[in-house]
């Protein structure tokens, strides 16, 4: 979390732009176990659209699932401490715990340890089982009754939070149907497929399986174009709608624990709420839709080690990554290209990175511009 919040050019050098509304977090290299569809009433898209958006619940607590097979290049190495090349790949299990907008909990589980993350009311706890380190703010006026930024993981934890990103993408550049009914955790669930129009987008389609009775998304998946599977899948194997009992949202610190106290950020003045990261690239989009590029300036840290990296952030060798990827050129300039299933990634030469879930030669016609 903390990379993403001092580094933002790495933000956008994964596909998990919130702009294009693709990645919200583990996708699978097979797709979880398929049980017999239910027989369930006819329902709409647009019936099922506001069943997502009127949903409500007082509480739930479950076990999550994430999966990726992303295609993407061996980065783990090159970006070492980064938690977000390590959640792109491979699988991992979360449990997850909501009692209303000042009351969340996720832990990341692994075979190396815990991550958790606990909002209580105006208290903010991260804790690391592998070393014994939590971090604790207090929650300012202005980030009362609602989900506080920092008390969610920098990508979904949830397919709640990766349906959220999905709807927002909906425009006239996306098709939205009704898939075929499937039962996922023990419950019942229509499917909603959203697949955009434009070609030069990665991404075949978007499924979300809802609760067919309280309307919640339990799974999410997405689909490369030319594949059969998700590239990218996160579901719920067990999920319990009573509301979580309230010592869940109470942070132990366990013996020997290293506390860190943090100060709260203020919000920049003209705009209530928001933080504007120190340092932060100046980012502009190109395009609409499904095929967005975002556009960043690597300004001092193309050819070497990237330049004055905030606390927590990785020491990242740009040489090293950008020797490894494939030399490109064009009436747009030169640089190297990163590629995965559901996106691409051109750094130029010129110190500019454009992304999207787009093929190479929507990125070099933006490059152009």
């Amino acid at each position: 979390m903390s990379v993403l919040r001092s580094r933002p050019v790495l933000r956008w050098l994964v596909p998990a732009t919130a702009a294009v509304a693709v990645i919200g977090g583990g996708a699978a290299i097979g797709t979880f176990a398929a049980e017999a569809e239910p027989s369930l009433p006819p329902r709409t898209a647009a019936q099922l659209l506001v069943d997502l958006q009127t949903s409500r619940l007082e509480g739930v607590s479950g076990t999550v699932v994430q999966r990726a097979d992303l295609g993407l290049p061996p980065l783990v190495g090159l970006v070492p401490g980064n938690e977000l090349t390590t959640m792109l790949t491979g699988t991992h299990t979360l449990r997850v715990w909501y009692s209303g907008p000042e009351r969340q909990r996720v832990a990341l589980l692994d075979t190396l340890g815990e991550q958790d993350v606990i909002r209580n009311g105006r208290d903010l706890w991260t804790w690391e089982s592998r070393t014994n380190t939590a971090r604790h703010r207090t929650i300012g006026d202005t980030e009362t009754g609602r989900a506080a930024p920092e008390a969610r993981p920098s990508l979904p934890a949830t397919p709640q939070e990766a349906a959220d990103l999905a709807l927002a993408a909906i425009d006239p550049s996306t098709e939205v149907s009704v898939g075929r009914s499937a039962t996922v955790a023990g419950q019942d669930a229509y499917e909603l497929v959203l697949q955009p129009r434009d070609q030069d987008s990665l991404v075949h389609q978007l499924r979300i399986a809802i609760d067919a009775k309280q309307h919640v998304p339990l799974r999410f998946e997405v689909l490369a174009k030319g594949s059969d599977k998700p590239a990218f899948e996160m579901a719920f194997t067990q999920i319990d709608y009573r509301r979580p009992e309230a010592d869940q949202f109470t942070f132990n610190p366990p013996p020997g624990v290293t506390v860190t106290e943090e100060k709260a950020e203020r919000p920049a003045a003209g705009k209530p709420g928001h933080v504007e990261p120190a340092g932060d690239p100046q980012v502009r989009a190109v395009g609409a839709g499904w095929t967005t590029v975002l556009v960043a300036r690597l300004d001092g840290a193309v050819g070497g080690k990237s330049a004055a990296p905030g606390p927590g952030a990785p020491d990242v060798d740009l040489s090293k990554l950008l020797g490894g990827l494939t030399a490109v050129s064009g009436d747009w300039g030169s640089g190297r290209l990163l590629t995965g299933k559901l996106f691409s990634v051109l750094l130029t030469d010129d110190g500019r990175v454009l992304a999207g879930a787009v093929t190479p030669e929507r990125l070099y016609q933006a490059a152009r511009g």
